[in-house]
């Protein structure tokens, strides 16, 4: 029994050793290109295979089609999905006939408007590629943030407040500083989930989502009180910020393509080189993988949970920041659609890797704004697009099925889903 500590300890070292060993380069780049693209490409292809039979079953002109004959039946099916997608891509691309013509024309009005849809595919998706940075940095370390929402709406109130309550700073400084005001709210929000979880064992799966309602209720009765917009009339919002906080947009209005996605995808450029490059991003992914081997390998678990939830909080009041100092230019109730709770999918679609995390939002970007569209033009519901969502993650949390689908070979040493801690109940 003596020597059981000893064993616990050679293990956690060779656990060390392991996360940290090269290998084969080009092996390791391959494994982590298949890991990050390919299932989850595959999973888009398949969800999108089953949106079109989601829109053939729910069209009545279809099986108004099928009345007449069944040949007729196909090709209106056909048409139908051919109308929605040609929407969705349009509407989320452009249309690539209208970009040729407007390149053609060298007006630049006319290719700033062909290539709109584009750029606010890019503008949807900023929020969305800091807030899966939050969850899937969480998951790297072991945890669970479920309070992405919350920590962005904190994020989203401490940088508009500095942004319109601070006079006189000139922009290359003001704009910086609402910006890390809403990391450093974000940050806090997180940090205190963070820290339950390393003094008390609290979950931080509850205390997240607890902290969510906290930060709705008291972001509510700031937009009401004391940020409240004067002359609002009781409406719940705050006033504009000033315009040297403003993250500043390239083209003139309707065109809302901003610097924030560059600075997104800087963050991530960073977080991948804090979890890959760095010993603290070494030491976090180890207590992610097992926090028991870590402890006696002589890690501070309790500091790494904390750490941990404090940068996934910090990324998550980015997203808040970006959307309010760059779009939304002040902050109201409905601010956030979902970008907290879709987060969670886009990491495990992006494989909780940097890289997948940016494709993932892009994709679910692309997706969003090209759905109104396609609700207009082909006349189906926009809720199909988060049927589409869903399908897509299930099979990317099942990659088993995907190469079951398409009989693909499990590649040797694949990459192990990140263990999150605390779901077995007991405290690391």
């Amino acid at each position: 029994m003596k020597r059981e500590p000893k064993k616990i300890e050679e293990a956690g070292q060779v656990l060390l050793q392991e996360i940290n060993e090269p290998g084969d380069e080009h092996l390791t780049h391959k494994r982590s290109l298949w890991n990050v693209i390919a299932i989850p490409g595959l999973a888009i292809l398949t969800g999108l295979i089953i949106g079109a039979i989601l829109i053939i079953a729910t069209s009545t002109t279809v099986y108004a089609a099928f009345g007449h004959s069944f040949g007729r039946g196909l090709a209106t099916a056909w048409q139908e999905v051919i109308t929605a997608y040609r929407a969705l891509f349009t509407g989320s691309i452009g249309d690539p006939a209208r970009i040729i013509n407007a390149l053609a024309s060298g007006e630049e009005a006319a290719i700033r408007s062909a290539f709109n849809p584009f750029l606010e595919s890019l503008v949807q998706a900023t929020p969305y590629i800091f807030a899966g940075l939050a969850v899937a940095l969480g998951f790297r370390s072991g945890l669970f943030n479920i309070g992405v929402e919350g920590q962005l709406f904190i994020g989203a109130a401490c940088a508009t407040f500095v942004g319109y309550a601070i006079t006189g700073l000139p922009g290359i400084i003001h704009m910086p500083l609402a910006f890390l005001a809403g990391a450093l709210g974000g940050a806090l929000w997180g940090f205190i989930p963070g820290l339950l979880k390393a003094t008390t064992g609290g979950h931080e799966v509850i205390n997240t989502i607890m902290m969510n309602w906290v930060a709705f209720r008291l972001t509510e009765w700031l937009l009401s009180g004391p940020m409240n917009r004067p002359g609002a009339g009781g409406m719940p919002i705050s006033p504009l910020i000033q315009d040297s906080a403003q993250i500043p947009q390239f083209f003139q209005t309707p065109i809302r393509f901003h610097l924030g996605f560059f600075i997104a995808l800087g963050i991530a450029w960073l977080v991948w080189w804090l979890l890959f490059k760095t010993k603290w991003g070494l030491n976090l992914r180890t207590v992610g993988a097992n926090p028991r081997a870590a402890k006696y390998a002589g890690l501070n678990v309790a500091k790494s949970y904390m750490l941990g939830m404090a940068l996934s909080g910090a990324l998550a009041g980015m997203a808040g920041a970006v959307q309010i100092l760059a779009v939304n230019r002040s902050m109201a109730l409905g601010l956030s659609s979902g970008y907290g709770f879709d987060s969670i999918a886009l990491a495990l679609i992006g494989n909780n890797h940097p890289l997948g995390v940016v494709l993932a939002s892009i994709l679910f970007g692309t997706l969003r704004n090209g759905a109104t569209r396609m609700m207009v033009v082909s006349r189906i519901p926009i809720d199909i697009v988060d049927v589409l969502q869903a399908i897509i993650l299930m099979f990317v949390a099942a990659p088993a099925i995907i190469r079951g689908l398409y009989r693909l070979r499990k590649p040797m040493h694949e990459d192990e889903t990140v263990f999150v801690s605390g779901w077995g109940g007991g405290q690391s």
